[in-house]
């Protein structure tokens, strides 16, 4: 009988313990999750309207053309029309924000969603009225640079989004 109350409470020390450290480990996931990539510096060019944050994670050079960058956008902050003449993927890693395409429905980005810009097609993108959002750019290079076109208008800005 003595063995068995042992026993027992050797496995309830080990459940417990165990219990404790998977939800330390799930904290500190959540917590790395939530900050994958710095924010970067804080954008001082007029390609973009409102508080924008830049981290280049792999600059475009001769072995690679493909630039990587993670951008931060404040609530109402938003990049200018523009296009990408090898096309752009944007990956969704926080927050709400927007993505339009010329002639397109604005379209609400969400964390996870991914987004295949063509090349070629003026759009733009950035956060939510209320919302900060994050995104990580993974843009061609090969093809020339970012051609940065007129401001999104407030009316644009503000239109009903399609989800």
């Amino acid at each position: 009988m003595k063995y068995i109350l042992r026993f027992n409470l050797a496995c309830l020390l080990v459940l417990l313990y165990s219990c404790n450290c998977s939800s330390v480990e799930s904290n500190s996931k959540a917590e790395e999750v939530s900050i994958i990539f710095p924010q970067g510096d804080k954008n001082t060019n007029d390609n973009f309207k409102g508080e924008v944050w830049v981290k280049s994670l792999v600059d475009a050079d001769s072995l690679n053309e493909t630039a990587v960058g993670n951008v931060t956008f404040a609530p109402g902050a938003r990049s200018k029309w523009h296009l990408h003449p090898a096309g752009q993927i944007i990956l969704a890693i926080d927050g709400k924000g927007y993505y339009q395409e010329e002639g397109q429905a604005k379209k609400i980005l969400r964390k996870g969603d991914v987004v295949k810009c063509p090349p070629n097609v003026p759009h733009w993108h950035g956060a939510s009225e209320d919302t900060a959002f994050v995104q990580v750019a993974i843009t061609g290079r090969q093809n020339g640079a970012t051609k940065w076109l007129q401001s999104v208008t407030e009316e644009a800005y503000h239109a009903a989004a399609k989800n």
